[in-house]
């Protein structure tokens, strides 16, 4: 018997960094540094990404240049074991 699909919803992620060369989301979906996603630069300078998550709690952060970045948009955040925080986006 095949497993019961959970299913996904569209989450649309962005991050404001006009001088930045590189935005890229990493976090649990994508293994975190396993599998970053690349987002895309506007000409706003506002770096964007979609993903399809499943229902819960996600942990992200987004690496801009190399560095590792919090989201100023976030509000939910949670300790990580490298001493700074994760940004949590829940998903109905």
């Amino acid at each position: 018997m095949a497993g019961k699909q959970l299913a996904t919803h569209k989450e649309k992620f962005w991050f404001r960094a006009g001088d930045a060369m590189s935005v890229l989301l990493a976090g649990d979906f994508t293994h975190w540094q396993a599998n970053p996603l690349p987002m895309r630069k506007g000409a706003d300078g506002v770096w964007e990404a979609s993903v399809a998550l499943t229902p819960g709690s996600h942990s992200y952060r987004f690496i801009v240049d190399g560095a590792w970045r919090d989201d100023p948009e976030c509000k939910l955040h949670v300790p990580n074991p490298f001493g700074s925080e994760d940004m949590v986006r829940r998903v109905a």
